[in-house]
Order: structure tokens, then sequence, then C-alpha cells
């Protein structure tokens, strides 16, 4: 029997825990770093399954390590499993992990077999927490030949636009006062971030149309009548490279400084570190295509959908070859981080991506294993 049939044989035998495994996560949603349910069911399913596993990596508690195999290639699945607030798994993280879990214990069966080492690794808080940033520097990736997952959206995707972003976070101090009896002692620090916004609506003029800005306000003050004292904001920027949104970053932080100018109050502002663009690996991208075409996919002109965000598996992709293509749940109108995205994630379509998406995984990583070129050349990478 040729690996792909017995991988494929073993996702088929693995289906009802794969998907109990997705809507169960589905159900009990954790913010990053918090995931501490999704990383122990994610840990015991891949123990049972024969891996070998290790919680808690890196100094990360919701990150983890489980490993198969004694072959030279070393291939990597990044399960994610971290939730959005208030809308829950809407970024269908769900599906990741469990098609991640479901391409591991496939490869597993055939690891040796293609002398391939297989590692599916825990990768906590991509929703702006950095969590493959941070396992990147900590040596998570040290020895991997080449990282593979694949992420639901409305499409699927080979090569999706995944652009690099910066996420900080803006304090302004001001002076309280009462708005009514004494507002020429106050220094509002709640006019500071509107004027930085107006800034930054003006500036929009002046960028890239595939540049972003956007964020929200998280503190605006406390009474109608008291002079804000502290008001804070959440922001992002977004540009095609990590070069581009660090130059857009600068533009982007005089808008700020302009709005602690005019008004008096001072600005603090806490970077969070960057991630990314994508650079997705061409010879694996064209092994998944063949392998989710086999399967039935069709695929998207990817110059139509256009951008579609940004992920931390970027700052891998830079040191590692990776892919992260889009499976699509043909939900549209409904779109990543609605409600109506995270139904579609344990529907029919959110199911069947799961299952379809662990098998052209596992079956493009046994392309790999058995192309000599590109096996070549990921093995002399390291």
């Amino acid at each position: 029997m040729d690996a792909k049939t017995t991988a494929r044989e073993r996702i088929e035998e693995l289906q009802g825990d794969l998907l109990a495994l997705s809507h169960r996560i589905h159900a009990h949603p954790e913010l990053g770093f918090q995931e501490v349910q999704a990383a122990a069911w994610l840990t015991e399913a891949l123990s049972g399954m024969g891996f070998q596993v290790t919680a808690g990596v890196y100094d990360l508690p919701t990150a983890f390590m489980a490993r198969a195999g004694h072959g030279p290639l070393h291939v990597a699945l990044c399960a994610e499993y971290d939730a959005l607030p208030s809308i829950g798994h809407a970024c269908g993280h769900n599906i990741i992990a469990a098609a991640s879990v479901g391409a591991g214990a496939a490869l597993a069966r055939v690891a040796d077999q293609l002398g391939l080492t297989v590692t599916v690794i825990g990768t906590p808080a991509e929703e702006g927490g950095a969590g493959k940033v941070l396992l990147l520097e900590r040596g998570a990736f040290d020895g991997i030949h080449a990282v593979a997952m694949v992420h639901p959206t409305p499409w699927d995707l080979v090569e999706p636009e995944l652009i690099s972003s910066r996420r900080f976070e803006v304090e302004y101090t001001g002076k309280g006062a009462h708005a009514a009896m004494a507002p020429e002692v106050g220094i509002n620090a709640a006019d500071a971030l509107t004027l930085a916004q107006v800034a930054l609506g003006l500036l929009r003029q002046h960028i890239r149309p595939t540049d972003r800005m956007h964020g929200i306000v998280t503190n605006g003050g406390e009474a109608a009548n008291i002079i804000p004292a502290h008001a804070a904001g959440s922001f992002i920027v977004r540009s095609r490279t990590l070069e581009g949104s660090e130059a857009l970053y600068e533009r982007v932080e005089r808008c700020f400084q302009a709005g602690s100018l005019a008004t008096g109050a001072t600005l603090e502002i806490k970077k969070h570190k960057p991630y990314a663009e994508v650079r997705h690996d061409p010879d694996l991208a064209a092994h998944y295509r063949r392998n989710a075409e086999a399967l039935g996919r069709v695929f998207s002109d990817p110059s139509v959908v256009g951008t579609l965000g940004s992920t931390d598996i970027g700052n891998v992709s830079r040191v590692v070859p990776t892919i992260q293509p889009m499976i699509g749940l043909g939900c549209l109108p409904a779109v990543n981080h609605q409600p109506e995205f995270a139904a579609a994630c344990v529907g029919e379509a959110g199911d069947r991506a799961v299952l379809d998406g662990a098998t052209a995984l596992a079956w493009t990583l046994i392309d790999a294993a058995g192309d000599p070129s590109l096996r070549g050349r990921l093995l002399q990478r390291l």
C-alpha cells in the first residue's frame, strides 16, 4: 500500500475524533496564552496517537511539541487554537488545530517508511500575541526543514497574500478637571487621542492602497463632566513587507505625537513584536495545489480576493520553507472575524475543511519526502 493511501485511511479512521476535537475547541473558546483546555485536549489526542508530547515548552504554558518518526527530513505542522474576544472561533482556529493533528497522525504512520520526523507544534496566541514569533526566537523551529498548516477562509487559495503588521498600544496622560467649573486647568487626554485619529484619517490619502491602519479606543474617559486625564487605544498598521510596515509605523507614530504636542498630554507607546509577510515556498505550494485539487478543491484567484490579513507564521517563513494555504468554507458573504463565520467553522463545510486540510497537508509532505529535488533542497538548508 502506498504512503498516500495509508495516510488517507488513517485520517478516515480518525474522522470522528478529529471532528469532535474541532467542535470541542470551538465550543470552549480561549484567548491567546489562556488556551489551557485546548492545549490539554490536543496534547492528550496526540499522545493517544503515539506521539512523544512535551507540554509547556519554551516558557509558554499553552505551547507544546509532539514528535513521531526518526527520519532525517524533519517537517512540522503548526496548530493554532486561540479565539477572538466576544466572537470566539470566528477565525477557525479549531479547524487549524484539528487538521494539523490529523495530518500529523497520518504522517506518523508512514514517517519511518519515508525517512521523516514529524512534529506538531502547538502555537498559542496567533491573534496578536505573536506566539510563533516567540517560539521561533526561543528555538522551537531549529532543525526543522519545512513547516505547513492550513487556515480557513471563504476561499481556497494556494498562496494567499498575507502581509506584515505591527500592533501597538498608546496611552495619553493629561490632567483631570471639572468640565464646567474649571476646564481651563485640565489637559484633555481624550482630545489628544482624537487629534491623533484625525491625523491618521488625513494620512490615509498618502499611503499605498495595500497599506492598512486601524484600531480602537480602549479608554476615552470616565464621565462627561470630567476632563479625561487618561485615554488609550490599540492600533495596527499593515504593509506588504516587514520593512514597509516599519516605514508606515514611523509616519503613524508622528500622528500620535501630534496629539501630544497639541494638547500637552504625555504619550506612551507600547510596541508588540511585528508580524512579517508570509513567504510561501513555491515547490511545497505546487504540491499542495495538486493534492487539494485531487480532493475536489477549486482555487480562487488571489488577485481578486486581495489581502487577507497578517499572521505570525510570516516570521517563520523568513527562516524555514513554509506554506499556509487557505482552505475554503464557501460561506460568503460571511468572512473571517464575523459571528457568521464562526458558525460556519463547525458546519458541514467546516468539518470537510478539517478532513480535506489534514489529507492535503499529509499528502503534500509525503510528496516533499519523495521529490528528490525538493527533499535535497530542504535537507541542504541546514
